[in-house]
This record gives structure tokens, C-alpha cells and sequence, in this order.
């Protein structure tokens, strides 16, 4: 088959999409570029918020669509989503021929094969032990995606990922090791180890390193930059914080969820530290990590949070002084507890507050950025920028910076002067070349 998948969500199902494609190369199907080009089209998907679903939903319509007017189509839906009820409901509703769980990816050769057999569906819900030591081969780009573990152990009142991912399992070192050298010797130069909480990586199992311990491992195998996401505060040790100071290409940047600044919404989460706790790992990573840039993920509008409370998240955010952030209105997800037992806040609030907080963000990441105006940041540069004459890329602490593409002649490290800065970009010019007149602009 000439087949096609469409990712939604995070770096963890990239980097399944990349096994999924490897998987069907191996089994002589074609990879294409191109959804149209494809009869095989595989939805990798996500369900931990609301958009990514209504995403798939209205795709889904788009190839049922495509198969009534008589196109030639199999699709598959996986990740996630098709995890839980609610995608198997939608799978059922659009015809979807193949649903796979995220647990169950290397049964899409079975799959395919038994579609092409006749068979007029093929589900898969297992969460399936040979993941644990599937080795995927290094992928063809200068960012190599690495699952140590998979599932989380924890159970945050709205996150649907225990559901989705199951219990944490982590993966064998040996096989760690073998992805993490063969992306080495494929000229990978920039690796992100993943989990749902990789700091929890071989917690109660004495045959296993520390996460501390893995991290300083996949350093040594000398790839330039190593990197990590995503961490839950809980698990976020001092010896993490050490292996980041003391070894030169993991790099100093962290990204650790908060969530809320008050410690009555924590408790509602269900998220196990308070206010207190997280700002004291937050002071040990300043005091003991040079330039290190850190972000965070927070939901505003949770269930209850009052006025007071979401003015505490407000007073966090800047006594961390955080570089950056991902910052998102709260989303009922069918399935989770707060889903169940706790009444919605009316979208005007959490609108209203979400605005005031992207405001204050934008004025401690301008503020932030300009630090760097003047510096030499070591830049890998991967991609064209969507505006504009420039290429982009990320600097070690994560920036995102502009570089005028005639000063580019390959995509690669490069070490970059910053000459301006905005709240969410840094602009540079390469080393040795005559610095160009770079605009201050948003994108």
C-alpha cells in the first residue's frame, strides 16, 4: 500500500509514527508525502485536550467523504484516542477500518495485512510487551526522538493519559543505549529522551539506572546536544539537576509542568507537591544550573479556581521569572475525574484570565530574550521559517532563532551572534559573517 500518517499531539507519538512508518517499509509498503497520493492513511492521534479531537473528527469526515465518492481508502486510527471510548464511538461513526491503541502500534502489519485479506475491521486495544524492546531505527533528520518509558503512575484529575498510555513501564537500558548509539552514528545532533514522566525512569527497579544516571549514559555517546520532556515535579531530583550542571551536552534547559500557582487548585489536580515545593527545585536549578532557561505547561480555568487562586498562578509565574510557556484554557475530557466530578467554569473567565496571563508572558520573555542580545548562542538550524527570508532553528536553552538563510549554506550547528530579540524569537547572524540589518518582528 502507499500509505500516509497524520500526527497530532506530542513528541511521544512522533516519535511512534516514526516506528509506524518503519514498521511498514519493512513490510514493503510505500511511504508518500502526500495524503492524496496515499490509500493507506494512518491518524496517529491525541485526546489530553479537546482541539486535537475535533481535529481528527473533522478529517475523519473529510476521507468518509472521499470513500463514498468511491475513493480507494483504508484508514486507520491510532494513539490516544482511539484508546478510549470516545475514539472507538468516533471509529465506528466515520468507518474507520484499523484502530489501534497507543500500546499496539507494531500490530499495524497484522492490520493492513488482514484489510487487504477481506477482513472488514482490525482493532487492538492491548498494551503489548515486545514495545518495550522494539528497537526504531534512527531517523533521517538532526533531531532523533528516544521513548525511554511509557504510561504514568500518577493520576492528575484531568489527564487522560493513565487511560490512554497505562501504568509506567520503563524501557531496558541495553535498548535505550542501541537507539541512543545508532542515532549517533546516523549524525543525529540532538536528541530528546520521552516519556510522560521521564524522571520516574526505573523508580523500584534495582536493575535499572537512576534517570540521572541514563541521562549522563545517552550523553556519553557524544551526540552535541541532550536534551528531555516531560517531568513531573514530584520526581524531580536533585541528582537530575547535578547530571544537568556537571555534563556539558545536556542541556540547560528544563521544561517542569506547574500547572497552578495555588496550592487549593494543586490539590484539586490531584498533582502531589504544593506551591512551596516547586519553587524550591526551582530555586536548586537557578542556583546550580549556569543559563539555564526553564518552561512550563499551565492550565487556566480549572474547575473552581477562583479569583485569588489564578492570582497566585500569576505571582508564580513571575517569581520564577519562566522564559517560557505553554499555557492553556482547561478542557473537560470525557474519562477523567474532574470530567466526572466537578462542574465546569464559564469560557468567558477562562478566556479573560488566560489573556492576562499571555500578557504578562509576553513581557518576562521580552524581557528575558533581550538578556541575550549581544551573545553567542550555539544554534541548531533545521527548517525554513514560515515568514520571511530566514532559516530557522533552536538555540541549547531552547529559543527559537531566525538566521538570514544566505548565511546558511547547510542545516546544522551553527554559532550565532543575537542581535535582537522578540518575546517569543531571537534573530542572529552566523559567525564570521558582517551582521545584517535584522528587524525586530513578530512570528
Amino acid at each position: 500500500m502507499r500509505a500516509h500518517v497524520l500526527t497530532y499531539g506530542c513528541q511521544m507519538n512522533e516519535y511512534d509514527t516514526h516506528t509506524i512508518q518503519s514498521e511498514l517499509v519493512s513490510g514493503g509498503h510505500q511511504m508518500v508525502d502526500h495524503p492524496n497520493d496515499a490509500n493507506l492513511i494512518i491518524l496517529n492521534t491525541c485526546a489530553v485536550r479537546g482541539k486535537p479531537v475535533e481535529k481528527v473528527i473533522s478529517v475523519l469526515g473529510e476521507f468518509r467523504k472521499d470513500k463514498r465518492n468511491g475513493r480507494d481508502l483504508t484508514v486507520a486510527l491510532m494513539g490516544c484516542l482511539a484508546q478510549l471510548e470516545e475514539g472507538q464511538d468516533i471509529a465506528d461513526k466515520f468507518g474507520v477500518d484499523i484502530l489501534l491503541g497507543p500500546g499496539a502500534i507494531t500490530d499495524i502489519l497484522p492490520a493492513v495485512d488482514a484489510i487487504e485479506a477481506g477482513k472488514e475491521h482490525f482493532r487492538s486495544l492491548e498494551f503489548k510487551s515486545d514495545l518495550e524492546t522494539y528497537i526504531t531505527p534512527a531517523p533521517d533528520s538532526l533531531t532523533g526522538f528516544l521513548t525511554i518509558m511509557r504510561g504514568c503512575n500518577h493520576h492528575c484529575t484531568y489527564c487522560i493519559v493513565p487511560t490512554t498510555r497505562g501504568p509506567e513501564v520503563s524501557r531496558p537500558v541495553d535498548v535505550i543505549m542501541q537507539e541512543a548509539e545508532a542515532m549517533q552514528k546516523a549524525g543525529i545532533q540532538e536528541i530528546y529522551l520521552l516519556g510522560q514522566n521521564v524522571n520516574s525512569y526505573g523508580l523500584g527497579e534495582a536493575h535499572l539506572p537512576s534517570f540521572a544516571e541514563l541521562l549522563k549514559e545517552v550523553a556519553s555517546t557524544g551526540i552535541p546536544r541532550v536534551k528531555f520532556t516531560t517531568s513531573h515535579p514530584m520526581n524531580f531530583t536533585s541528582d537530575i539537576i547535578d547530571a544537568i550542571a556537571e555534563t556539558p551536552n545536556i542541556c540547560n534547559f528544563i521544561h517542569l509542568p506547574v500547572q497552578s500557582g495555588s496550592d487549593r487548585v494543586l490539590k484539586r489536580m490531584a498533582r502531589e507537591y504544593g506551591r512551596e515545593r516547586y519553587l524550591n527545585i526551582i530555586r536548586e536549578i537557578r542556583e546550580k544550573v549556569d543559563d539555564v532557561v526553564i518552561s512550563t505547561d499551565i492550565i487556566v480555568g480549572f474547575p473552581g479556581e477562583t479569583e485569588e487562586d489564578f492570582e497566585m498562578t500569576m505571582s508564580l509565574y513571575e517569581e520564577v521569572a519562566y522564559e517560557h510557556a505553554y499555557m492553556f484554557i482547561y478542557s473537560a475530557r470525557p474519562g477523567t475525574p474532574s470530567y466526572k466530578h466537578f462542574d465546569d467554569m464559564p469560557k468567558t473567565v477562562k478566556t479573560e484570565r488566560l489573556q492576562r496571563l499571555i500578557e504578562r508572558q509576553k513581557e518576562l520573555s521580552y524581557r528575558a530574550n533581550n538578556r541575550y542580545v549581544g551573545r553567542d548562542l550555539r544554534v541548531l538550524v533545521k527548517e525554513m521559517a514560515q515568514k520571511g527570508d530566514y532559516v530557522m532553528g533552536h538555540s541549547d536553552q531552547n529559543h527559537t532563532v531566525l538566521v538570514p538563510k544566505e548565511q546558511i549554506s547547510r542545516m546544522g550547528l551553527y554559532d550565532v551572534r543575537i542581535e535582537s530579540a522578540t518575546p517569543h524569537t531571537l534573530y542572529g547572524t552566523v559567525k564570521g559573517f558582517k551582521s545584517s540589518s535584522i528587524p525586530l518582528m513578530m512570528v
